[in-house]
């Protein structure tokens, strides 16, 4: 891992994603948020997917979606309009707002200066003790991780905007959940913080009470909290993004809600409490 400036201001990687980014209203008071904390000091990094968009593309080109087990497969033709979405669309709008708002950022994807090196992903389902890998074709898992242009465009001020779209080492393109894709970054910038946004609270023992959030859990609280069936669906990948960041050098991970933009202010503040926070 390279050692980042010493001089280099606190990192915060903050995973894009949920109702914040459909609702544009929401989507503009999100990223004048996240451009606040730039200009308090700290270095954004943002990372984010977009599966409704990507349905959208798909649905226009009549590019049906095959799921195995809630995985998106994904094929050579279909990879070329995920990637349309992700950065000809999403990415794109992102830049153009947090440039209109006052802030200078930049579009990349996993692949722009070798940031990301993927890797294949196979999906390992288990029935009853029962093994079985699943090729999803074009989805990939982060192999490798090199900051260096990640480092340069911080110093020199620019918001990093990444899409979780990366090449293996032979140059073939897979799409990366962008969960997973911002939490081994995170890790590997050594962020101090790594928000990621959602549509809750946070991780709730019972999602239909507010008052049952969760506000801290370790490392070890994560897999029972699996087994328990607390965290389910989409908050596994959102919480091993969060274990995977804290695994590998970030402070501490934060599960906010993007639809209280106001939290994005307090994220790099230890003494509020909000959402739920991932430490080891």
């Amino acid at each position: 891992m390279e050692e980042k400036n010493s001089k280099s201001k606190p990192i915060i990687v903050i995973k894009y994603g949920g109702n914040a980014m459909v609702s544009e209203n929401l989507q503009r008071a999100v990223l004048k948020n996240i451009c606040t904390l730039k200009s308090q000091g700290f270095a954004v990094v943002i990372v984010h997917g977009g599966g409704p968009f990507i349905q959208e593309i798909l649905d226009q080109v009549d590019i049906k979606s095959e799921f195995i087990h809630g995985h998106r497969k994904t094929t050579p033709e279909a990879l070329r309009y995920v990637e349309m979405a992700l950065k000809g669309r999403v990415n794109g709008e992102v830049v153009n707002i947090i440039n209109s708002l006052g802030q200078t950022a930049v579009g990349l994807s996993g692949r722009d200066g070798k940031i990301i090196t993927a890797k294949r992903y196979y999906h390992e389902h288990n029935d009853n003790g029962n093994i079985t890998r699943m090729d999803l074709g074009q989805v990939g898992e982060v192999s490798q991780i090199n900051p260096r242009l990640i480092y340069l465009l911080l110093e020199q001020d620019y918001i990093p905007v990444i899409t979780c779209i990366a090449p293996d080492k032979d140059g073939n393109s897979y799409n990366i959940n962008a969960d997973l894709f911002a939490g081994s970054l995170a890790g590997h910038l050594n962020a101090r913080v790594f928000g990621v946004l959602t549509d809750v609270d946070g991780l709730m023992k019972d999602i239909n009470n507010p008052d049952s959030l969760i506000r801290e859990i370790s490392l070890q609280n994560i897999k029972q909290f699996i087994d328990e069936g607390v965290i389910k669906g989409g908050m596994i990948p959102k919480t091993e993004a969060c274990r995977l960041a804290v695994e590998r050098g970030a402070s501490r991970a934060t599960i906010i809600n993007g639809k209280k933009p106001e939290q994005i202010l307090s994220l790099m503040d230890e003494n509020q409490s909000i959402g739920t926070t991932i430490k080891l």
